[in-house]
């Protein structure tokens, strides 16, 4: 049960069922190129999957963000300021989030996740790590605003989107994940957000297939979660994952593809695939200076400073939420 510093704003059905979650999967599949929104890869297994991805040699992006956090504290301090509520969209990882709030001297924390049970944990995990700090985690899915714990309404507010996932989001969906976002925080909120580098495709495909099979792992347990949770029956062994990098978007996707012709229902509806047809799971789109740039301007934010890792991988951004302009 939550406690009472949780909120839960996930719609749920009389069966426990939630809603979101099946008009996202019955529509995806509905379509000719079937996909489904790469948030609900983060069931509570899909979620350990990937903290399992980001300890995978081949995944690099984590060590680089981390690298950053680690050697860039005193600059976050300057321009980030103390006494701050961190608004982590996405529940924090045990490594990135606390060396981000020893640096800054927050006020409270609030964590945001779709998934209950990991947000439950990982908030339990830093009220251990920082006993004198306020947490208030919030279940709701962060694509939509969403309405903050009372206790945070009058302070000032630091969005948190680390590890790049922004990316997972084709430029219209995270132009408006970023304009939510600012609805969210309010005026003179700040975000601090990870955006992956382009960078040799080889060295992102073995990011996103590595050798161990973790990450196909975790692209499957989509699968199971479908079955388990829309009563499908989706046969997965017979699915096969593939990363591949579409360089006219430049973005690594994801996907599962069929071996064999299927047939299998979701929800009482019934589906087919043929073989080598496949459902896209997840986009992990690779930004320059300038694009990216442009998506948080798009997005309502202004950049105002930039980090690198030493080998020029990965960055973090500091954006300030921009002041509304009836012209140029």
């Amino acid at each position: 049960m939550p406690s009472k510093h949780e909120l839960r704003l996930v719609e749920l059905d009389e069966d426990g069922v939630n809603t979101a979650f099946r008009a996202d999967v019955l529509q995806g599949l509905s379509e000719a190129q079937k996909a489904i929104p790469a948030r609900w890869l983060y069931d509570d297994a899909g979620s350990q999957l990937f903290e399992d991805i980001t300890e995978l040699e081949e995944y690099y992006p984590t060590r680089a963000e981390t690298e950053i956090l680690k050697g860039r504290g005193s600059d976050f301090s300057e321009a980030i300021g103390p006494g701050r509520a961190v608004v982590e969209f996405g529940s924090g990882s045990s490594v990135k989030t606390p060396l981000l709030l020893s640096q800054i001297a927050p006020a409270a924390y609030v964590p945001l996740d779709i998934s209950g049970d990991f947000l439950r944990a990982s908030a339990e995990e830093l009220r251990g790590k920082f006993p004198g700090l306020p947490v208030y985690p919030v279940e709701a899915d962060f694509m939509r605003r969403v309405e903050l714990p009372e206790a945070v309404a009058d302070m000032p507010k630091l969005g948190f989107f680390p590890g790049s996932t922004i990316g997972n989001m084709v430029p219209r969906t995270a132009t408006d994940l970023l304009r939510t976002m600012r609805e969210t925080l309010g005026e003179s909120s700040k975000l601090l957000i990870g955006m992956d580098l382009v960078k040799d495709p080889a060295v992102l495909e073995a990011a996103y297939d590595d050798a161990r099979g973790i990450t196909a792992d975790f692209n499957r347990n989509l699968v199971r979660r479908i079955n388990r949770e829309l009563g499908g029956t989706i046969p997965v062994d017979q699915l096969s994952h593939e990363a591949r990098w579409n360089d006219e978007f430049a973005r690594i996707e994801m996907h599962l593809v069929a071996q064999a012709d299927l047939a299998f229902e979701v929800a009482g509806r019934s589906f087919a695939m043929a073989a080598g047809e496949s459902i896209h799971t997840e986009n992990s789109h690779k930004f320059t200076r300038r694009s990216g740039n442009m998506l948080l301007l798009a997005g309502g934010w202004t950049p105002v400073a930039r980090w690198l890792d030493s080998e020029e991988r990965f960055s973090l951004i500091l954006a300030e939420a921009s002041i509304p302009r009836s012209a140029p």
